[in-house]
């Protein structure tokens, strides 16, 4: 069995801990509680020859004025970076979560879930900086807590890559 490190890491109210929650538990709740500091999860995934045991450190969300610490993200092997997509200025905080991690962890797996893809009629992300998205990221998913949709996909992905 691999064990690996996995950074969930975004801004406030992306749904980090919401994801952890639906792909650890299978559950969601509509209840916002905010992270303190470090929350762990682990998930055993099955990749056929592969065991991959993700330690999940859901990490409190990025704001303007309280930084995500890099003491977090130092050890980490993968990293989901989420973004919400009724509100774009989450992918703003992704790029510079991205940077940070990279300039502590070096270059890294990582996949970035747009999530609340449930909230159709809240979607606020203009269709040219989803095509932008497509093109420059690796892998992308519209993803949404509440109903599972690309949760397990995007978490599997993430194990794939992580013992390529």
């Amino acid at each position: 069995m691999i064990q690996k490190k996995i950074c969930m890491l975004g801004a406030f109210g992306v749904g980090k801990t919401s994801l952890v929650a639906r792909f650890v538990h299978s559950r969601f709740s509509d209840r916002y509680l905010s992270t303190m500091g470090v929350k762990v999860d682990r998930k055993l995934i099955d990749l056929g020859e592969k065991k991959v045991n993700m330690m999940l450190w859901d990490v409190y969300g990025e704001e303007e004025n309280r930084k995500v610490a890099t003491n977090y993200m130092r050890g980490a092997a993968g990293a989901m970076l989420v973004a919400d997509g009724t509100r774009p200025a989450t992918l703003d905080v992704v790029d510079v979560l991205l940077a940070r991690l990279r300039d502590t962890v070096g270059d890294i797996p990582w996949v970035l879930m747009v999530n609340k893809h449930d909230l159709v009629d809240q979607w606020a992300l203009p269709a040219s900086r989803m095509q932008q998205l497509e093109m420059e990221t690796r892998p992308m998913y519209l993803s949404s807590a509440k109903t599972g949709e690309h949760v397990e996909t995007a978490f599997r992905q993430l194990a794939a890559m992580m013992v390529e």
